[in-house]
């Protein structure tokens, strides 16, 4: 008789800001003949500054935390913290009240480092030889204060895709902009509601996903606050190297120099990053001014690890009716930095069913 999916529920608390954390082995503890049960695993993180890396990614670096923590220091080292964010000036947050102004953490660089680092809400990974899971937590402390964080995992064998769809999604006049999916008035998460009921899932997955022809353009799940997605990110698409180009800089005693510094603290900078991705990843051996020089160069879609698909798990969680599983604060977002002619993309939807 086959084994039905099963979800098991997680919450962990992070010891440090940046901290990886094997999710398997809190899974053995709640079901100790899991990964014997099922062939393949879902985990989804409930957080926009913590997710995990895609099994193949993971297995490149060997499923070695150091090197998975060194890999994701590259991209901290270009967002930094307390660098020039518009999301970490409170005084502009006007969604927020006075006294939720005092607690919110500065974390813009959390945010950009998710994203540019390529962490994913949501991975599958096949339960041969169990290798380990880490949840990845770039902000998982306020202070002295630990955060609590939540990741759902579900077990199954096997997904049937029940139905297929795709959308048009308008986009905005600007060359760089991205639009929140959940947006009300973009009406995509009531018809992904509407077909999981239609369908019957009651455990599942949803897959958002380019079409080839799409240019210019990227997916992620992350918070759709204002100045981030309107302000900080638009900053990285245009220079990924703006943050990092800001430490260091003293723009108010010497405004004329401006320039010639930030280029200069960032190809300090660029230089040990450089070094230390090239290490972590076991890439062969290049001269480094080459690569800083491309850095200056390419697109940030060949800088950023922006993706073309992302998923969403869908779980009745005990109640029979199945329902898209999704932290307080996240989104998925649609993130172009250049228009095309009509202005719109078209999104790839799939329905799939555990069993």
């Amino acid at each position: 008789m086959p084994t039905e999916p099963t979800d098991i529920r997680i919450t962990l608390e992070p010891a440090s800001r940046v901290e990886l954390i094997d999710v398997s082995e809190r899974v053995t503890e709640k079901h100790s003949t899991f990964f014997e049960s099922y062939r393949k695993s879902a985990y989804a993180s409930h957080h926009t500054t913590a997710g995990f890396f895609e099994q193949s990614f993971a297995r490149r670096l060997k499923h070695d935390p150091e090197a998975l923590e060194k890999y994701v220091g590259s991209f901290r080292s270009l967002f930094p913290p307390n660098a020039d964010y518009r999301h970490d000036q409170m005084e502009l947050r006007d969604e927020l009240s006075d006294a939720q102004k005092l607690v919110e953490p500065k974390n813009a660089d959390s945010h950009l480092t998710y994203i540019g680092a390529g962490l994913e809400n949501c991975v599958t990974y096949l339960n041969e030889r169990r290798p380990p899971v880490y949840f990845v937590d770039l902000d998982g402390t306020n202070g002295e204060m630990r955060r609590t964080r939540k990741t759902t995992v579900i077990g199954f064998n096997q997904e049937t895709v029940v139905g297929e769809q795709v959308l048009r999604i308008p986009m905005g006049s600007h060359p760089i902009g991205s639009v929140n999916l959940w947006d009300p008035k973009v009406g995509v998460l009531e018809q992904l509601e509407e077909h999981i009921s239609s369908f019957g899932i009651e455990k599942g997955r949803i897959s958002l996903s380019l079409s080839p022809d799409e240019k210019n353009t990227g997916l992620t799940v992350n918070e759709y606050e204002t100045l981030l997605m309107r302000h900080d990110l638009p900053e990285v698409l245009k220079n990924p190297l703006r943050f990092m180009a800001m430490r260091g800089v003293n723009m108010l005693r010497d405004p004329g120099a401006i320039k010639e510094k930030a280029k200069d603290y960032m190809k300090y900078d660029l230089v040990h990053v450089v070094n230390e991705f090239i290490d972590t990843m076991g890439l062969s051996e290049t001269k480094v001014e080459r690569i800083i020089d491309k850095f200056f160069q390419v697109p940030a879609n060949r800088f950023l690890r922006m993706k073309r698909k992302v998923d969403l798990i869908v779980s009745d969680q005990g109640t029979g009716t199945g329902s898209i599983v999704s932290g307080t604060y996240q989104s998925p977002i649609l993130v172009q930095w250049n228009r095309n002619d009509d202005r719109t993309r078209s999104l790839n939807v799939t329905f799939s069913r555990f069993e």
